[in-house]
């Protein structure tokens, strides 16, 4: 289980530190000057026209976060295209798109499911970036029976 929690960890990490570019590419050499030649210098041009948007989905058993055992985890990036590991990430975005990216607005007032009273707490998060400002949101449900009623058809927890 620490693994799963290590690796979610390592992904967002990941995540986080491609999208603010400080990664490093390449080794500087020095340019052997030619006598016939014009210096060409391109224009600085910005990386994307799309501010990042990547995400790290979990589901998990416990009461806090925090606290949950990680049993999926999934990852999710919508800009500048659809992508990751989700099963439906152009359904998944496009679902965010229309929330604008408010986590909170995917669940239901009211459970569409009849589930037991049984106390076996589920916590699905989600951490990372979503048009470029940093998502850590997590909501707890008291059962999978009652999370999948709130959830309703949704996409974005569907893994």
């Amino acid at each position: 289980m620490r693994y799963i929690r290590n690796t979610v960890a390592a992904v967002a990490t990941a995540s986080a530190l491609v999208l603010t570019g400080t990664t490093a590419t390449g080794v500087a050499q020095a340019a052997q000057p030619t006598q016939a030649t014009q210096p060409t210098q391109q224009p600085a041009q910005a990386k994307s026209l799309y501010a990042p948007s990547a995400l790290v989905l979990t589901i998990g058993m416990g009461e806090t976060a925090a606290t949950a055992t990680v049993e999926r985890a999934v990852t999710l990036t919508c800009a500048p295209r659809p992508d990751g590991t989700h099963p439906a990430a152009a359904a998944a975005c496009t679902e965010l798109r229309l929330v604008d990216g408010q986590f909170t607005a995917l669940a239901e007032e009211t459970s569409h499911k009849m589930c037991t009273r049984q106390w076996n707490p589920v916590v699905i998060s989600a951490q990372g970036v979503w048009q470029g400002k940093r998502v850590d949101w997590s909501a707890m449900y008291g059962n999978p029976c009652e999370m999948e009623g709130r959830m309703g058809d949704g996409a974005v927890f569907s893994f």
